[in-house]
């Protein structure tokens, strides 16, 4: 398996061209399609991440009138894989997109292997 490390949580199987939970091997959907798409969500409230620092009227934590927060989960482990904070009302966001056709034609062509869940050029130590 040609497995490519992406994230801490995250790697890519490229045989396959499936996303997989970088603990468990959970299979997370297509790696042509948003990761977060395979994954558990969960909003959080802000205030719970970021406590009131002073009891005031501005207390340093964030509004969540302005701001929400979203943990992405692996749904065979629980590993948290992603957080992203959003306006509210904003669509969930394509962070992590790999040019798969290119990966492997440059694999294919002997330019770069993948050593260790990484790619690095070919004949570099």
């Amino acid at each position: 398996m040609s497995l490519l490390h992406v994230g801490d949580n995250l790697d890519c199987d490229l045989e396959r061209e499936r996303w997989v939970c970088g603990k468990c091997g959970h299979d997370l959907g297509s790696a042509r399609d948003n990761v977060k798409r395979g994954l558990l969500v969960a909003e959080r409230d802000p205030a719970e991440i970021h406590p009131p620092l002073i009891d005031a009227a501005y207390t340093f934590s964030p509004n969540p009138e302005w701001i929400r927060i979203l943990e992405f989960y692996c749904p065979g482990c629980g590993l948290q894989v992603e957080t992203e904070y959003l306006p509210p009302g904003h669509p969930i966001t394509y962070t992590t997109e790999l040019d798969l056709d290119r990966i492997k034609a440059r694999l294919a062509a002997g330019e770069v292997v993948i050593d260790d869940g990484h790619l690095r050029p070919a004949g570099e130590e």
